[in-house]
């Protein structure tokens, strides 16, 4: 009787932790998702673009290859951040000019844990080595300050790096492996255009140079501008998959 007794009150006992858990859990997501406030619209005219990655073309660059462009990742409020030169961060400033192309990111597909268990992501222990954030902002913030110290490099520290390591802190889409391609290919993928202006003021001067070469040149120019981006896209594929100590 009284082992009966003993057992019944450890079962209560465990449902009303399990339960007490589970209550927990929710009040932590509920205030999860309060902390969330609603963001303000996309403004192009004010250069506004809250939590989304911006991209622009980059001059005699994109002409050359106009999928090469200047990204910079935005702060809750819309402000734009971009790393444009060696121990400097743009703020609000874009670098090149009026943002192009942009893509919005959903907040709630990145993972902001207060202490190790409340991780929303399934490489808690990956992410807090390397590097966790309470809130958008943070993340941003604490990734512009390393940036502070960094040289740019355009083949191996430059806007895509620091783009990749704001997603990489944030544990954007529950993933820790953001680089300069993957990156590359979302914002060119998924992104969409301010308006047509911002199209043709993208592929316009690579038209020209493109129309110009072929009628000096010929043939050898088209197969110099192919092996132009072919070596490109080689060198970062691999920097960032066989030799990543090369990319910061």
């Amino acid at each position: 009787m009284l082992a009966s007794r003993l057992v019944a009150t450890e079962l209560i006992s465990f449902m009303e932790h399990k339960a007490a858990k589970v209550d927990g859990s929710a009040k932590f997501d509920s205030g999860m998702l309060r902390d969330l406030w609603p963001l303000d619209e996309v403004n192009p005219k004010k250069s506004r673009f809250p939590c989304c990655i911006v991209w622009a073309p980059l001059p005699v660059v994109s002409w050359l290859a106009p999928y090469i462009g200047h990204v910079g990742i935005c702060r809750e409020d819309g402000a734009v951040l971009d790393f444009a030169g060696s121990n400097f961060v743009n703020v609000d400033n874009f670098e090149y000019g009026a943002v192009a192309k942009y893509l919005q990111l959903d907040r709630k597909k990145c993972c902001f844990p207060p202490n190790l268990s409340s991780h929303t992501c399934h490489q808690s222990h990956q992410h807090v080595e390397h590097g966790s954030a309470i809130s958008w902002d943070d993340a941003l913030d604490v990734v512009t300050k390393q940036y502070h110290h960094k040289s740019y490099n355009l083949f191996t520290c430059n806007c895509h790096c620091f783009v990749a390591n704001c997603l990489n802190r944030l544990a954007y889409d529950g993933r820790l492996d953001w680089n300069v391609l993957n990156l590359a290919v979302l914002i060119l993928w998924k992104g969409r255009w301010v308006d047509g202006m911002s199209v043709f003021r993208s592929f316009c001067p690579f038209a020209v140079v493109f129309c110009i070469g072929m009628l000096m040149a010929g043939w050898p120019f088209l197969i110099g501008l192919a092996s132009f981006s072919f070596v490109l896209i080689m060198w970062f594929f691999i920097t960032t998959y066989c030799m990543k100590s090369y990319l910061d």
